[in-house]
């Protein structure tokens, strides 16, 4: 459960949002979460240049989310419970190349993602 009692979120992470340390570097603290499955996606490589990003997750090269169409193709992760200024901090790690949107995961909710920059029109 998020730290307050404000609004919850749902954010779905499948990379490095899910490390302890990239957790309490963004968030101030180690959330809870639950696993679920994206499907129509598939995951690829993508190098980090933000040093910031770099010294937080300890890694260049993160993966990133690519909409297949393909219900085949599916990322497990975790589902999260933030809040909307969590949302806000978790905008701020992720850099240019992703963009965030919202979609359904096999358990049936709606969760916020980070995708390639080139896959928000869905």
């Amino acid at each position: 459960m998020p730290a307050d009692d404000s609004e919850t979120i749902l954010l779905f992470s499948y990379g490095t949002l899910q490390q302890d340390n990239v957790q309490l570097a963004t968030f101030g603290r180690l959330l809870e979460g639950r696993p679920n499955v994206l499907p129509g996606f598939a995951l690829s490589p993508v190098r980090i240049t933000d040093l910031h990003v770099i010294a937080t997750s300890g890694k260049d090269v993160h993966t990133i989310a690519r909409r297949t169409g393909n219900p085949a193709d599916r990322i497990p992760g975790t589902v999260f419970e933030i809040t909307v200024e969590e949302l806000a901090a978790a905008d701020r790690y992720e850099v240019g190349d992703y963009a965030r949107i919202s979609a359904r995961l096999d358990s049936g909710a709606e969760a916020f993602l980070y995708v390639a920059g080139g896959d928000t029109n869905l």
